[in-house]
């Protein structure tokens, strides 16, 4: 089976750019509901990134024999969903093509401002013009046996093993994680605040306490040469 669920995202916000559904993915309404919550479990993933502390690679387990792999590169995510049994180096020669070709597309129509123009999109798949080359990539990926597919494997000699390996429920709740070590964040903050005040007032009276004996004697001595030679 193809990978039937394909996301173009924009790390920052998780705004996505483009999205294509395989056609099998919605041939019944029981495929349908799973289908919606993929898509739900999908985005969550997306909002859930971060540019500087999410992997580059990861792989994403659900609880009903699909798995989620998605591929960071120049602040955007590429996001499939397949079957656990498709094989996972496969799954990321897939993203990095669509990675390719809709870098290559964007480049076509924006130039050297590509990256500007997806920093600055403003409205959910605003690049869905993409979506047929991605339906054209999922049609090649179809078959994982195939001779085209057997060749990229085979050519394919990058190491997988830094691929992280996560759990939907972990990442799902991701969020609640996140509120918690805000606020938890935000009470270091204000601590670190009154600690340093505390520092500066610790450091002011040790020098007072060095220094003010010295300075009390060298004032009293200023005052009776004064007195001594100016009463």
């Amino acid at each position: 089976m193809p990978p039937p669920l394909t996301y173009a995202a924009r790390v920052s916000d998780g705004l996505p750019l483009v999205a294509s559904y395989a056609p099998a993915m919605m041939a019944s309404s029981a495929g349908s509901s799973a289908s919606n919550e993929h898509k739900e479990q999908a985005k969550m993933i997306l909002r859930g990134l971060s540019s500087s502390g999410s992997a580059a690679k990861c792989s994403i387990e659900t609880s009903n024999r699909k798995v989620f792999h998605y591929l960071l590169r120049e602040n955007m995510c590429f996001l499939t969903l397949c079957e656990a049994s498709y094989p996972k180096r496969l799954a990321f020669l897939y993203l990095e093509e669509i990675g390719d070709g809709f870098v290559q597309e964007l480049t076509k129509e924006y130039g050297d401002r590509w990256r500007s123009a997806v920093d600055t999109a403003a409205r959910p798949y605003q690049f869905i013009k993409f979506d047929p080359y991605i339906q054209k990539k999922q049609r090649e990926f179809v078959d994982p046996t195939s001779r085209q597919n057997a060749t990229k494997l085979n050519e394919d000699l990058n190491d997988i093993h830094s691929i992280m390996k996560k759990n939907i429920e972990e990442v799902l709740n991701r969020g609640e994680k996140l509120e918690n070590v805000s606020a938890i964040s935000s009470r270091l903050v204000d601590q670190s605040k009154e600690f340093k005040w505390g520092a500066k007032k610790l450091t002011w009276q040790a020098m007072l306490n060095k220094y003010g004996p010295m300075v009390a004697a060298g004032a009293f001595v200023i005052f009776v040469l004064y007195i001594k030679f100016f009463w």
